[in-house]
Formats: C-alpha cells, sequence, structure tokens
C-alpha cells in the first residue's frame, strides 16, 4: 500500500494569491479551479475564488487549497489566527503549522527569505539546541511554518 499525504489550506479568500507566492518559493505546477468552473453562476459572488487549488514541484513541495465560501473578511468571515512567542513558549490558537526540513541551513534560508516578505516572525532563523537552525513565521496569508535543517545523524 502506498500513502501521501497533502496539506490542504483553507483561504478566506486569498488562495490563488497565496498559491501563486508559494510556487514563486518553491516552484512547480499550480493548478486551479474556481467556483465558476464548477458551475456557480460567473456573476454571482465569490464565483471566481478557488474551490480547487494544487501545487505540486518535483522536489516533493506540495498543497493543496480553496477558498472558504462566504469566509473573506470583508464578508464578515473570521480572521486568521495568530501564532507567538510568550514566555520561551509558543502560544497559537492555529490547528496546524507548516513543517520545512532542509538538509543545509543555507537551503532552508532561502524558502526563509522568500515566505518572510509580509511575514510575522515568531523566532527568527537561528540555531538552536536541536538543531543547526530552526526558524518559524506567519506569512502574509496566515500560514505559520516551522523551518528547520535535519539534525546531524548521531
Amino acid at each position: 500500500m502506498s500513502i501521501t499525504t497533502t496539506t490542504h489550506l483553507n483561504f478566506r479568500g486569498t488562495a490563488r494569491p497565496a498559491l501563486e507566492f508559494y510556487r514563486n518559493i518553491f516552484g512547480g505546477h499550480l493548478t486551479l479551479a474556481t467556483y465558476a468552473d464548477f458551475g456557480t453562476p460567473h456573476d454571482a459572488p465569490g464565483a471566481d475564488k478557488v474551490v480547487f487549488g494544487q501545487l505540486e514541484s518535483a522536489e516533493g513541495f506540495r498543497v493543496m487549497a480553496y477558498d472558504i465560501p462566504g469566509q473573506d473578511p470583508e464578508d464578515g468571515g473570521p480572521a486568521v489566527g495568530l501564532t507567538r512567542r510568550e514566555n520561551g513558549a509558543t502560544m497559537t490558537d492555529q490547528t496546524f503549522f507548516l513543517s520545512i526540513r532542509g538538509d543545509t541551513l543555507e537551503e532552508v534560508a532561502s524558502c526563509w527569505d522568500l515566505l518572510s516578505e509580509g511575514a510575522s516572525i515568531v523566532e527568527p532563523l537561528a540555531a538552536s539546541a536541536w538543531t543547526p537552525g530552526f526558524g518559524m513565521l506567519t506569512d502574509k496569508f496566515g500560514v505559520t511554518w516551522v523551518i528547520d535543517v535535519a539534525a546531524p545523524a548521531a
């Protein structure tokens, strides 16, 4: 049996720009379909929003995404969750983080630099007790990323 997992991100009207942003960072093929593509009248509110989005790179990066119907902030939808450091602990109301792990600090630093555009830095990318590099940020689309370097084998 072969099972893989793919993170499916739920956005509040920003799935398209988020997936395009991630494609600029990770590369890959982007597939998008709107609610109108699946039969919603083109002039209906939200018809241009993403009902199915997927980004997949040859290097193994893969996410799916869609826009939650009626959840745009301008429509009174809920705000994005918050992640922060407080008294040495990570405090969050988000139910998940996305994790990127690379073999070298240079490899993950390039992802960090691009993801940090407009982001809220939770923990700066730096060496820690368990890895040559660890950092956490919430990107401009509200997704919290944990970025680290694989610890050397013992």
